[in-house]
């Protein structure tokens, strides 16, 4: 078999994803089967059926470790939680740098950390507080690469800590903390606070000086903050603590805690803990699809959960030896966590004809997640008959859990009684966002975003054309059904803009009753979803028993969905070659107008200069130069040409901005920025440069009164939505290809290149 034949031949963008992520080396598709499966004829042919893939880090490095690779096979680990002391603080870090050096993820939380202020026996007195160590865990995220990736971080903290209201704050400055994700812990007293508009204490008390540290907040209040923080920035997510500590198979294990989350919140583990995920696509499971006679087959999902759930013990065996740190490798041999999930979702219920969100669809979904539950309890307990319980394994404590008499039938806790269970944790449900994307499904349970995307491409003479790309379960529905325009699609075809909040939170609790770790997932809402609204979200999710949850609003400040609104800027952006024929190039007058910038960099100093037209404002040259301490004077030299001539040839300073804002990261600019916090805005000169070229420019249009001085901003409270009406200029990028990046699943992922930040 061959990838064309697997994936579609015109499916260039999956072809692309499997060669450039999956594939080692040009292998052949049949010897990366042979690779990832470990030769298992079963699991085989769920691959080639695409109805089971294993995460990210198995299919890019399983079988590697015998070509000396030093790769881990697990998603996602949980550091342990750094002690109140600077040896453990750096440790931490140290520990993050290794983890990350070998392909994982990491979750770390900081609630023993003294808050600010706290004394200290030392030369500063005071600590700096909890939050001030977050750009350090950032910085070693930056700096450890992963096959031309950035490592994936989440920060935790408690919502009792006192600096949890600097904590909510910290990443409305959009230069803070740009590496991780964060969430706050929250606890049921604390909920119950916010339900009464009672008073709520922060505490803290410090063992080495004994000292008390206590600040009384109004709990309404710091509620809204949250929620309004969300609202704005799509950050801190939410994590319902008691309820992750309680609706598990460990939740009567005293011996068992857990420390954290991994990056997208999906797995919950203990401190040193680490999970291998792979997730089974619904999609193919149904039989006679866009029928009245289509139906589930749960029979071949059943046995479809058996051999993954064997497979995923199979990598956890074989990669023991491949976690990068001893306490790793103790927590996964003692503990045997494994994360079996879903992709394709919404896909499955298109092809039944069901509504997302629907009561049919509910309890559909109930219907498989309990069978997904019931089995994949019952297989491990037959491994555990064949290779014995995981160490730490307590039958009379697993079998009186709430999750597991919810989960299970009569033969499953007749086994288990029997022979214990091979894994502590079997259930997770991961973003998915490379894999489906890759496949062309929908991630995870997450609604489809939209029936189309809106993608530009200019004409020869500068002129933006939008087209649409449509989803490719809309497209093969149109297709089938000689349907020219979206407009005429059945109603069933929901996307996350027109789902109401409520039947989104609905079907993720039907899932989360039966999944034993957690879900990864973003409720997208409209622009006018307004801050209030995500507060009845999230007091929603809490009380259905979410475990966590977050929201993404089109077109918040922290923007990087993909947009649907086809309507293109109004006010045209001034080009310097207007007008030209291709290959035409704009000659420069000296009547221009110049600005001079001077710009730090990792390297030292360096200078920029740009000229602009008297009567636009378009950019026409720049010249780049070193100062005393700079960096390479020709590579400056070649890069001021190279803009030049782009401007001058008709490319508008919005579009050279954003191909120099996708250059990445450099070690040396991120070391000064976090030593001598001196460097320009940016990650590396490229960037540095790009916003620098913005500032002059806003600042020419501003003096040729073609559009107000953009002032510094000021944090403002903000009451209300206000519509945006184009983002594309200040959009998140992909690192990959400069287009738009959509924010689904709790991640970002590229739609053009299948780029994801996660796995």
């Amino acid at each position: 078999m061959e990838a064309k034949e697997w994936l579609g031949e015109h499916n260039q963008l999956g072809l692309d994803i499997w060669k450039n992520k999956y594939c080692y080396e040009n292998e052949t598709f049949d010897h990366w089967l042979d690779r990832i499966t470990g030769g298992s004829e079963e699991l085989k042919q769920l691959v080639k059926e695409q109805k089971f893939l294993y995460g990210g880090r198995i299919l890019s490095n399983r079988g590697l470790q015998h070509l000396g690779k030093k790769v881990s096979l697990s998603n996602c680990y949980v550091i342990s939680p750094p002690e109140d002391n600077i040896e453990s603080i750096f440790e931490c870090a140290t520990k993050l740098a290794r983890t990350y050096s070998y392909g994982g993820g990491c979750g770390t939380d900081i609630s023993k950390l003294s808050p600010r202020g706290a004394r200290i026996n030392n030369a500063a007195k005071h600590t700096s507080g909890s939050v001030s160590f977050m750009d350090l865990y950032s910085l070693v995220t930056e700096l450890i690469g992963q096959n031309g990736r950035r490592g994936a971080l989440m920060i935790s903290i408690s919502c009792s800590h006192p600096d949890v209201e600097e904590f909510i704050g910290i990443k409305t400055d959009l230069n803070k903390v740009t590496k991780a994700n964060i969430s706050i812990r929250i606890t049921d007293d604390f909920m119950q606070a916010v339900k009464k508009n009672q008073p709520y204490t922060l505490n803290y008390t410090r063992l080495e000086t004994g000292e008390q540290i206590t600040k009384e907040v109004n709990a309404k209040e710091l509620f809204h903050k949250i929620a309004e923080t969300n609202w704005d920035f799509a950050e801190p997510g939410a994590l319902f603590w008691d309820t992750i500590r309680s609706w598990n198979l460990l939740s009567n294990t005293k011996e068992f805690e857990y420390a954290g989350v991994n990056p997208c919140a999906e797995e919950p583990l203990p401190a040193g803990g680490s999970c291998l995920l792979g997730s089974l696509n619904l999609t193919n499971f149904v039989n006679d699809p866009f029928t009245e006679s289509a139906a589930f087959d749960f029979d071949g999902f059943k046995q479809a959960v058996c051999i993954a759930v064997r497979g995923l013990n199979d990598v956890l065996e074989e990669g023991l030896p491949l976690h990068p740190l001893k306490e790793q490798q103790e927590s996964v041999r003692n503990w045997r966590q494994i994360g079996l999930g879903i992709m394709g979702l919404a896909d499955m219920l298109i092809k039944l004809g069901i509504t997302y969100g629907s009561k049919d669809a509910i309890a559909l979904c109930d219907k498989i997640g309990f069978a997904m539950a019931d089995t994949a309890i019952a297989e491990s307990a037959r491994l555990a008959k064949e290779h014995g319980p995981f160490p730490k394994c307590n039958i009379q404590e697993i079998t009186t859990t709430p999750y597991f008499l919810k989960n299970t039938s009569q033969a499953t806790r007749d086994l288990v009684k029997k022979y214990g269970l091979r894994n502590s944790q079997l259930l997770t449900i991961a973003p998915t966002g490379t894999l489906s994307t890759m496949l062309g499904i929908s991630g995870g349970i997450e609604p489809i975003f939209a029936n189309y995307y809106e993608r530009k491409t200019e004409s020869l003479h500068g002129k933006d054309v939008y087209y649409k790309v449509y989803t490719p379960i809309v497209e093969h529905f149109m297709k089938e059904h000689n349907i020219m325009d979206d407009s005429d699609l059945p109603e069933y075809f929901i996307t996350a803009m027109t789902l109401d909040y409520k039947q989104r939170i609905q079907m993720q609790a039907i899932w989360q009753t039966h999944i034993d770790a957690s879900i990864s997932s973003t409720v997208n809402v409209p622009n006018q979803f307004t801050v209030e609204e995500t507060e009845n979200l999230y007091m929603y999710a809490y009380e259905n028993k979410l475990k966590g949850i977050t929201i993404f609003r089109d077109g918040c400040q922290r923007v990087g969905i993909l947009t649907t609104d086809s309507t293109p800027d109004e006010k045209k952006v001034p080009t310097a070659g207007e007008g030209l024929g291709r290959g035409d190039i704009v000659q420069v007058s000296d009547d221009v107008i110049g600005k001079k910038r001077k710009l730090m960099t990792g390297c030292g100093s360096l200078h920029c200069i740009a000229l602009f037209d008297t009567n636009t404002g378009a950019l026409l040259e720049t010249y780049l130069s070193k100062g005393s301490t700079g960096g390479c004077n020709n590579f400056m030299i070649g890069l001021s040409r190279m803009i030049s001539i782009s401007a001058r040839g008709g490319i508008d300073i919005y579009t050279i901005i954003d191909q120099l804002n996708s250059t990445g990261s450099c070690p040396s600019y991120t070391v000064r920025k976090a030593t001598r916090n001196d460097t320009s805005k940016g990650s590396c000169c490229p960037m540095a440069v790009g916003n620098a070229l913005l500032d002059m420019y806003n600042e020419v249009q501003a003096e040729l009164g073609n559009q107000e001085p953009k002032p510094k901003p000021i944090p403002t409270k903000k009451e209300k939505p206000k519509k945006v009406e184009n983002i594309n200029k200040e959009s998140i990028l992909c690192p990959q290809c400069g287009e738009p990046l959509a924010f689904e699943g709790g991640c970002n992922i590229c739609k053009s290149c299948g780029w994801s930040k996660c796995y």
